[in-house]
Formats: structure tokens, sequence, C-alpha cells
């Protein structure tokens, strides 16, 4: 499609990069699971500017995009700093219980399975290190203050190792997953872990109803970069603004900062604090499970989580994951552009079990969402920062990083 000639400016333009209607839909079911992780998957960035920023030749958006798009970096390594402020309430914990599925796993869990780490990046600061040989090869490692937790894919293994709890996840690489030698359908679970992550899925948002400019030069680990700045057209968005900074040299985005239309902190900030774009030794992506460490294999895990059973659930809600999955199958994208909203019909009638009806987990429940009236009857408004989500009492969802007020109004106009 054209670039957007309307934002250029000697160092500003535009363009777009479509994306699938399946995969831009993804961004929206997180947050139905795990209120707010949608933010990483809707495109990050940081707020870029150091003193001195470099003086580099002009670009226009689009120039800038293609760059990225032709970039051909296969190799890297580096030390990645993640922030998020989600706006989420203190749980006390729970909010981790809940993220992983709040499906009881049994004797079949295990705390080096990558999906029991989602969660962790979806609020407060972490540092990553990662690295990257090409398709085949990725590493990335979660540290923590007195432990350490590490992804690893290297040809048709996918191993995950939580030294605190000693446990060693396996798996096998599906070859047929998108991008050829990807890490199966556990690795498609795991969290974006670098700034060229958060990106690619910003990007995809990137339609006639985004404005997208170039807004100077900053420095970061060290490496000069552009900053890209995509930003909603349209209002009712509670996203204001996409800042990306982009490797002069190589293409390769370095930072990644989104900031909400309310204002405030960033919701999350991602960018390396040391990179390099050398050839990781090989040797960092073997493993080999330590010696007395519990293993668990993918086949087994899988077993472990049939046997698995909800706790609390309201009636008529689904009775598994998979039946959860299954509601997913009728999900459909209201609106366009930033102001999309996925909708869904769990099954449920009767809504979330709120206020006295849902005895104390109904009082809990009501106290984290707002209720609201509407052509769909009742329902209640679970919000973070960036996503907000309505259950209404005829078991339909709508989710989307809008407003509250935007939300009710895309679910008055389904009915």
């Amino acid at each position: 499609m054209a670039p957007y000639e309307s934002d250029d400016t000697t160092t500003a333009g535009a363009t777009r990069e479509p994306g699938a209607g399946r995969r831009r839909a993804a961004r929206y079911v997180v947050p139905v699971t795990v209120m707010g992780v949608a933010a990483a998957t809707i495109g990050l960035v940081p707020a870029i500017a150091n003193s001195g920023d470099p003086d580099l030749p002009e670009i226009t958006a689009a120039q800038l995009i293609e760059k990225m798009a032709e970039s051909d970096t296969e190799q890297l390594s580096g030390t990645v700093k993640i922030t998020t402020d989600l706006g989420l309430p203190d749980l006390g914990g729970l909010e981790s219980s809940l993220a992983s599925g709040a499906l009881d796993r049994g004797e079949g869990g295990s705390s080096a399975d990558p999906s029991a780490k989602l969660t962790e990046l979806a609020s407060g600061t972490h540092t990553l290190r990662v690295a990257v040989d090409g398709p085949d090869r990725q590493k990335v490692s979660l540290l923590e203050s007195a432990a350490e937790y590490s992804l690893i894919h290297n040809g048709k293994d996918v191993w995950g190792y939580d030294s605190a709890s000693d446990e060693v996840y396996h798996g096998i690489a599906d070859e047929s997953a998108e991008g050829g030698s990807a890490e199966g359908e556990k690795g498609k679970q795991q969290p974006p872990a670098t700034p060229k992550d958060f990106a690619e899925e910003a990007l995809k948002a990137v339609d006639d109803t985004t404005s997208v400019t170039v807004d100077g030069t900053a420095q970061v680990a060290g490496r000069d970069a552009y900053k890209l700045v995509v930003k909603p057209k349209q209002s009712g968005s509670t996203v204001g603004a996409i800042s990306i900074a982009v490797d002069h040299r190589t293409g390769t985005p370095l930072k990644f900062t989104l900031t909400p239309a309310s204002g405030g902190a960033a919701v999350v900030d991602v960018g390396f604090t040391k990179v390099s774009f050398d050839r990781p030794a090989a040797s960092t992506f073997d493993f080999t499970p330590p010696k007395g460490a519990k293993v668990t294999e993918e086949g087994a895990l899988e077993d472990g989580k049939k046997g698995g059973k909800l706790t609390g659930r309201p009636e008529g809600a689904p009775k598994s994951e998979e039946d959860l999955s299954k509601g997913l199958d009728g999900l459909k994208i209201l609106g366009e552009g930033w102001n999309s909203v996925a909708t869904f019909d769990t099954g449920a009638e009767g809504g979330l079990p709120t206020g006295s009806e849902g005895g104390d987990l109904g009082g809990f429940l009501g106290s984290l969402g707002d209720q609201v009236k509407g052509e769909f009857g009742t329902g209640t408004v679970f919000s973070t920062r960036l996503v907000n989500a309505l259950f209404t009492e005829d078991g339909k969802v709508y989710v989307g990083a809008v407003t509250k007020d935007a939300l009710v109004k895309a679910a008055n106009e389904a009915k």
C-alpha cells in the first residue's frame, strides 16, 4: 500500500505494513485470559532521548520501515531491560495463578514450562539476556535476584530451565510452525523478548487510521538510531504513541516504548542496554539437564493438563481451556484500526458472579471491575492502562485497547 505522504516531513514520513486478520485479532485475545498482557503484543516503545543525539542523514518513515523490513540481522546478543506498568491491581500473587490458566495442573505441571513464565513480564522491571543465531538457535534468560530462567531453542530441541526449582522442560520444535524452525506450540507462547518482537507486532496495526513519522534520532546501547513514532489518528484508543528506536546501520529495532493516551509513565518500555551483532558462540545454545533436576517432557505435561479441573468455576462457564478455545473460534472484530474491539461468546449465561450473588468471589471480582448497563443488559468492565474488557450477562466478552466508553458503545452497536 502507498506511503502516507500526508505524514511526511523533511525528517519524517510514513508507510503501512498490513497484517493478517487472525494475527491482528490475536492481540486482543490474550487480555481476555490475562488482563493487560495484550500490551505485550500491541506494540511497545521507550521514551527515547539522550543528550547529544546523533546527527544522521534524513530519512522518511516509509524509508525507515523499509529499512527495518529489509534488515538481514540474524545474529545478535545482549541485555534487554523491560519495564511494564499496566496499572494492574496488587492481588498478592493471585494474578499469577489466574494467568497460568486457572487450572489445577496436578502432577503434570512444571515451573520450567514456558507458559508458566508468560505473566512475569506483565508487571515491574526485568532484565533479560538474549542471544540469536539464525532461525534455529535462540536463547532468552530471565535474570532474577537469586535465580535464572532460560528458554533455549537449539535445532529440534526446546529447553526451559528454572534454576530456582531445578526443573527442566523439554519439547520438540515444530518445523511447520510459522517462520520455519520455530519453537512449536510452546514457543509461540514465549513472551516477546526483544524490541524487534514488539516492533513487528506494533507495525501490524499500521493502516489508514495511523500517523507514522520519524521524530529525530537517539543513541541506544551505544548505537546511533532513528526514532519512528506511531500514533492513532482516531479518538477512543487507549494508545497514546509508540516509539521505536531503529539502528542506523542494521535496521534492527533497539528500543520500544508505548505511552498511554491517559498520560503518565510508559505502559511498556523495552530496550537494549548492551548489544552486539557478532555471532554468539555455539556453546551459548548448548544445554544438558543438571544432574538430579526434574525433567518434564512436553507430552507428559499435556497429559497432566488433561486431568486438570477448574476451581471456583461459575455455573455455565467453560469447563476447560479446550472449551474456552472452542469459543474463540467465533471471534469477531468490530470497528477498525486502533478502535477495533474483539468479541466472542463464552457460552456462560449470567456473566461473571459479581456482587452478593457471587459470594466472596463475587465481591472480589466486583471490587476489581466497574458495573455498566447498555443495550446488552448489564456487564462488568475490567480495565488496565491499556486494555479494557467487558463481560456481559449473556456470556459475551468484548476486549480492546479502547476506552471504557468506546467499549460499551461497541457492545451496544453489536446488539
